[in-house]
């Protein structure tokens, strides 16, 4: 958002079958992502090189060109390292930097001082490793650069983010057909969920809170002003709960009280609310402290409406089954509460949020309900205005170009690969990018190395990292009463090495401690991590609640806590 303007994918998953280049940096597509995955596997099998950067050895390094194991929460250090031979080797895209970037000089100045020998030092990568994928990335012809939770979970999240985006901007990686910058999501609707507003500082389609146009559009199709004060995040909230500010709560579809890092503390902020209201398909946790519980809500299959996907897809989504006893969809609970509180919401259907969200978005004016079943699916952004249907008389050098129609600040609107037959939406973002004139050039962001808050030390001498695994999601709350995968259970991954020095066999258990908590666990001996480091997952709350180990450092400007690195000491279980 603070680069390009929106907060999305550039690319379609169509374009990592057409690549060069695929880096997957601190994801584990294959086993969280595995529909992405499919199409980066086809990319594989059509040439492309796949480069892996991640401190466990997951089953998709084995199967990469490149692995580098870096170490956790070193990722600044390595991009800006391979920024450093990208730039020395003269190997970046001077037009391009030139004409649509901004702050060049002072990125160049910074990443000076990160030579692959230094950062070597730092990130255990060799620095001959470090040259090889930076002049494999910047050489390529098209070169997608992906990333998730291994980069955002950090207490400094979000430069992390800006040292990958800084890479995609000095070898011109954006802004074209096959090349782009991607934060995968984790689940089918957390673009939508950003996209609808579900942001503290944004509003429905990305419109900046403040912003004079977007106040406004939305009160006047609202019919009430938009508050002026800016909400909290999700760490800021639990800091307004501690200091006694917010009193009351209510959380849809949510298990906080076990996805939160240090779970003891903010059970505790949950228990100690004067009002708490959950609203989910299961009894989670956080509902069982709760004072009302709406049991009703029916899931994705029992609903009607649309999701938007982590390539900026928009699709329906209709009943395949009736849901059971009183169950309602979200939006008609919600619809009832609000008008409880006198607000005279009349909506009859799903179709009529969405046409309202057409109004108040310019990104999805032009997908109607219509144009969604002609093409299933429609890629945002699509604006109204510009959405006639294009043939394949279109002239080939406006395909070429990947726009058709644009409104006034830029975006695209229609795109299209010439090898392929147009389509209604936008392909790739930032098109504009690399017209003759940039009207708003995209700014590098430099920054620094700076290490986890807590390391290992003498009385906590390992390091844990957590993530996901590929049958869960998250704490478990859906996927494990599926009956198939029901009787699995969570494992300390740990070297051969390391549980030797601790007498510990392969399935013993173990009791696993960090400042905040303790828990017990099997342990995996494993060469997937390295010595000294220890990996859990966290989808199993009941058995291996990781988050009472976890710390809450919290990066302030995203209000992610940093679930991929604490200090932990390990013992056997006697």
């Amino acid at each position: 958002m603070a680069v390009f303007g929106t907060g999305a994918a550039t690319t379609s998953y169509e374009e990592f079958e057409h690549t060069d280049v695929i880096i997957c940096w601190g994801s584990n597509t294959q086993e969280c992502h595995p529909i992405i995955y499919n199409h980066m596997r086809r990319g594989m099998k059509n040439g492309a090189k796949m480069v892996v950067i991640d401190p466990r050895k997951i089953d998709q390094a084995k199967r990469a060109d490149k692995w580098l194991p870096v170490r956790v929460g070193t990722d600044i250090a390595l991009a800006n390292a391979m920024a450093h031979v990208i730039i020395e080797e003269d190997l970046y895209d001077k037009s391009f930097v030139e004409r649509a970037t901004e702050n060049f000089e002072a990125f160049r100045e910074k990443v000076a001082g990160y030579s692959p020998e230094r950062a070597e030092k730092i990130t255990g990568i060799p620095a001959d490793d470090i040259r090889e994928v930076a002049r494999m990335y910047a050489k390529a012809d098209k070169a997608t650069l992906n990333w998730t939770l291994g980069i955002t979970e950090h207490h400094n999240g979000l430069d992390g983010v800006f040292a990958l985006i800084n890479l995609g901007l000095l070898s011109g990686h954006i802004g074209k057909y096959g090349s782009g910058l991607n934060p995968l999501r984790g689940q089918n609707n957390v673009q939508g969920g950003g996209d609808m507003g579900a942001l503290p500082n944004r509003l429905v389609g990305g419109w900046n809170w403040d912003d004079p146009e977007a106040q406004e559009n939305f009160g006047r199709v609202w019919g009430a002003p938009i508050p002026p004060k800016v909400g909290k995040n999700q760490a800021e909230i639990l800091d307004a709960m501690e200091a006694g500010e917010i009193r009351a709560m209510y959380v849809i579809g949510e298990n906080p009280c076990q996805s939160d890092a240090d779970e003891n503390h903010s059970s505790k902020l949950f228990g100690n609310l004067d009002f708490l209201v959950v609203q989910d398909i299961f009894l989670t946790k956080t509902g069982r402290l709760a004072d009302v519980v709406l049991p009703a809500a029916a899931s994705w299959a029992e609903s009607d409406g649309t999701f938007v996907n982590g390539e900026r897809r928009v699709q329906r989504v209709r009943k395949a089954v009736e849901p059971p006893g009183e169950a309602r969809p979200d939006e008609e609970i919600l619809t009832a509460v609000a008008n409880r509180m006198g607000a005279g919401w009349s909506y009859e259907r799903p179709e009529d949020i969405w046409n309202e969200i057409r109004a108040l978005a310019p990104n999805f004016s032009g997908i109607t309900y219509e144009r969604l079943d002609k093409y299933g699916g429609i890629q945002w952004p699509c604006l109204d205005g510009s959405i006639e249907e294009i043939s394949d008389n279109t002239p080939k050098e406006q395909l070429a170009a990947g726009t058709v129609g644009t409104h006034d600040k830029g975006t695209t609107a229609v795109t299209a690969d010439v090898e392929d037959k147009p389509q209604v939406g936008t392909k790739f973002m930032h098109a504009q990018l690399w017209a003759e004139e940039v009207e708003k050039r995209a700014p590098f962001h430099p920054v620094d190395h700076e290490g986890p808050v807590e390391m290992p030390d003498e009385a906590y001498p390992f390091q844990l990292t957590t993530g996901r695994r590929l049958a869960f999601y998250n704490t478990g709350t859906m996927t494990r009463d599926y009956k198939k995968v029901k009787d699995a259970e969570e494992l300390l991954e740990i070297t051969e090495e390391d549980a030797g020095k601790l007498g510990v066999e392969d399935g013993e258990m173990v009791k696993v401690s960090s400042r905040r908590g303790t828990i017990n666990v099997k342990a995996r001996v494993t060469d997937k991590v390295s010595p000294g480091l220890v990996f859990l997952g966290y989808h199993f709350p009941e058995d291996a609640p990781v988050n009472q180990l976890t710390i809450n450092a919290v990066d302030p400007r995203s209000g992610t806590a940093e679930f991929k690195a604490c200090a932990v000491k390990i013992e056997p279980v006697v």
